[in-house]
C-alpha cells in the first residue's frame, strides 16, 4: 500500500451516541435452518431491547456478514456460492454465468429477516435472489438492486429502495443507510459501472450483466446498549456521509490500490477511531467457506493493518475467520468441533 500517512496522533476516545461502553459478548448456537415462509418478517412480534451480549457476528467472506440477535438474523452482502470467474487465476471471464448453490446458501444464512445489499456486483448480490425468494426476507438496496432483483423474479413488495441517510427501524434493529462509493483499481476504474432505472428486459445471465448501480454502506445497531456496526462493501467512502457515525465496530474493506487518496487516515478520523476495526474483502472469494481464508494477492492486508494501527492506535484490530462466531465485542465465542480458530490482533 502506498498511501501517504501522517504521524500517529493518539486521541481521546470519541463517544458514539452513548453506546461506547465496555461491550459484552455471548455464545451463539448452531445455524438455524432456512426459513421457508415468506410471511416471516410480517409476523415478527414486538421485542424488547437486546443487550450487547446477545449479538453475534459471523463473517461470510468478501464483505458479507451474518448478524444474529435473540433469534433474529440480518445479512449483509451474503455471497457464499463463490463460483469461479478466473479473477484470481489470471484469466478473468466477464461472460461467466451466474449461479447460486441453494444447499450451500442454506448452510450459512440461518433465518434472515433483513438482507442489506451494498451494491449489485456478483460477489455481493449473486445469492440474494435465491435468499429473497426462499425466505421472504426484507431486502434493502439501491434502485439498481431493486430492478435486478425484480428481473430475477423477486416480489417488488419485498424490496426497500434506499439512497443514503435513511434511518430504518425494524422493530428494534436500527439500520442507518450511508451513501458510499465503489473502490477503484490502479487505473482509477472498476468493473461494470452504471445504474439501472428500469428492470432489464431479461434476467441477468452473466456477471457482466450486473452493474454496480451505486454503492451504500450501513450502520446496524441491534438494540439499546448493543454495539453499532459499520458495514462496508467496497474500499471507498463519502467522508461527509460517515462523519459523526462513531461506530463501535467498523468492518472496513481493504483497498487493492492507492487510487483513493489517504483512504485509511481519512476514514479512521471520519469514523472517530472505532473501538474495533475488522478488515474485510481481502480474501479470495472463489474459494469455499469451508476452507481457511486465502488472501487476494492484490490486497496488502499486512500494510492495511499496520496503517490502521498507526492512524487509530486505540482501536483493536480483528482479522476475521470464516469458521468463527464472534460476540458483540468481536471476540471469538466457543464453537463445537474443529475449525474454530481466528486471527486476532491486540
Amino acid at each position: 500500500m502506498s498511501d501517504d500517512t501522517d504521524a500517529p496522533r493518539p486521541k481521546r476516545r470519541i463517544q458514539g451516541f452513548g453506546r461506547r461502553t465496555v461491550l459484552r459478548g455471548a455464545a451463539f448456537g448452531a445455524a438455524a435452518p432456512l426459513l421457508t415462509s415468506p410471511a416471516h418478517a410480517a409476523t415478527t412480534t414486538a421485542r424488547t431491547a437486546s443487550p450487547a451480549g446477545s449479538t453475534s457476528f459471523r463473517w461470510l467472506g468478501t464483505s458479507g456478514w451474518r448478524i444474529d440477535v435473540e433469534g433474529r438474523t440480518v445479512l449483509f452482502d451474503p455471497y457464499v456460492t463463490r463460483f469461479k470467474t478466473g479473477l484470481f487465476d489470471g484469466g478473468f471471464e466477464p461472460s461467466t454465468k451466474l449461479r447460486s448453490d441453494p444447499e450451500r446458501v442454506r448452510e450459512y444464512i440461518g433465518r434472515p429477516e433483513i438482507v442489506l445489499v451494498s451494491h449489485s456486483h456478483w460477489d455481493h448480490i449473486a445469492d440474494v435472489p435465491y435468499i429473497a425468494k426462499a425466505t421472504g426476507a426484507r431486502i434493502v438496496g439501491t434502485e439498481t438492486t431493486y430492478h435486478l432483483l425484480t428481473a430475477f423474479g423477486v416480489d417488488p413488495g419485498q424490496i426497500s429502495v434506499v439512497k443514503g441517510d435513511e434511518v430504518l427501524d425494524f422493530d428494534g434493529i436500527t439500520v442507518q443507510v450511508v451513501s458510499s462509493l465503489h473502490s477503484r483499481n490502479k487505473r482509477h476504474t472498476y468493473f461494470a459501472p452504471g445504474t439501472l432505472h428500469a428492470p432489464p428486459p431479461t434476467a441477468p445471465r452473466t456477471i457482466s450483466d450486473l452493474p454496480e448501480g451505486d454503492t451504500l454502506a450501513y450502520q446496524v445497531t441491534t438494540g439499546s446498549g448493543a454495539p453499532s456496526a459499520f458495514l462496508m462493501g467496497a474500499s471507498d467512502f463519502s467522508e461527509r456521509a460517515v462523519q459523526g457515525l462513531n461506530p463501535d465496530l467498523a468492518m472496513i474493506a481493504v483497498p487493492s490500490s492507492s487510487s483513493t487518496s489517504r483512504y485509511v487516515p481519512r476514514l479512521m478520523r471520519a469514523l472517530g477511531q472505532p473501538d474495533v476495526v475488522v478488515p474485510v474483502h481481502w480474501d479470495n472469494f472463489e474459494e469455499p467457506l469451508s476452507e481457511p481464508p486465502r488472501r487476494d494477492p492484490a490486497m496488502d492486508l499486512d500494510a492495511f493493518v499496520a496503517l490502521v494501527r498507526q492512524e487509530s492506535p486505540l482501536s483493536r484490530i480483528v482479522v476475521p475467520d470464516y469458521q468463527t462466531t464472534y460476540g458483540g465485542d468481536m471476540r471469538p465465542k466457543p464453537r463445537p468441533g474443529p475449525g474454530s480458530g481466528n486471527h486476532q490482533l491486540p
